[in-house]
């Protein structure tokens, strides 16, 4: 047994402390778009910090804490405020809630995201579902001994989100009337925002969108056997795409704009499966 999964055991034995409770969905979500929680029913709330040796969010846009409930009486775990690469903390502390997730029992994983817009119809306040993405920009959060326990040495990535969960995200927003797009999204460590000439890189290899977080998470989900969807909400044109200078400020605002259709689109999302 790894000193990671020792740490993961542990801190499922203090949640177990505190709920019973078994999820059947997981979600991320991403900056500005934690406005989802007030359509949960929730039953029990833990913060990252009561959890031994449990990375804690030091963004403000992200709360640290865990949301147990239902939506659509269906049961859910949420990550209010994810852990990012660029906080200081290793690739295996950032990716240590989707493992704890899925040690819980979640079997579906729905990551979110603030994403930066490279291909030039991804404009502000669109939602672009992620069929792949590029992660050869930071670490995988699979170097270092593998935890058998979790999943294989040399997992797959040939299929990373799944067709059937994205067909029903597609319909789902048809059925809202909601405009949505899809793409590859890519990962880099931040926190700094891209150059013009790296953004020009990232379009010649084929990225439509990229942002701070998420491959690492979906990589990490994939390994552990979650079944796993994206959505990003493009809160900035990326680097050198429009003469405007990139802020937190202006994602933040721009990702509460588009937050209630994100809102009505993963709870319908919910309420399909």
């Amino acid at each position: 047994m790894t000193n990671i999964y020792k740490n993961l055991t542990l801190c499922l034995e203090q949640i177990r402390q505190k709920t019973e409770f078994v999820p059947e969905t997981a979600l991320v979500l991403g900056s500005g778009l934690n406005k989802f929680t007030n359509t949960i029913d929730v039953v029990c709330t833990i913060d990252y910090h009561d959890l031994t040796g449990f990375p804690v969010s030091t963004n403000p846009m992200h709360n640290g804490r865990f949301i147990f409930g239902y939506v659509h009486k269906k049961p859910i775990v949420a990550m209010d405020g994810r852990i990012h690469y660029y906080e200081g903390y290793t690739m295996e502390q950032v990716v240590m809630p989707i493992r704890l997730m899925k040690m819980l029992g979640a079997e579906i994983l729905v990551l979110s995201n603030a994403a930066g817009g490279i291909r030039k119809d991804l404009n502000v306040g669109d939602f672009m579902i992620i069929n792949d993405h590029i992660s050869s920009f930071v670490l995988s959060p699979l170097i270092g001994e593998n935890i058998y326990e979790l999943g294989t040495r040399f997992p797959d990535m040939s299929h990373v989100y799944n067709k059937e969960l994205n067909d029903i995200i597609r319909q789902c927003a048809k059925k809202l009337n909601i405009e949505i797009k899809e793409g590859v999204y890519l990962q880099t460590t931040g926190p700094n925002y891209e150059t013009p000439a790296e953004i020009r890189a990232y379009q010649s290899l084929g990225a439509d969108a990229v942002g701070m977080s998420t491959a690492c998470e979906a990589m990490t989900a994939v390994h552990c056997g979650f079944k796993v969807c994206g959505i990003s909400c493009i809160t900035n044109k990326a680097s050198g795409m429009s003469d405007e200078p990139l802020s937190d400020e202006d994602v933040a605002i721009a990702a509460a704009k588009s937050s209630d259709n994100f809102c009505k689109l993963i709870y319908q999302f919910i309420g399909t499966l």
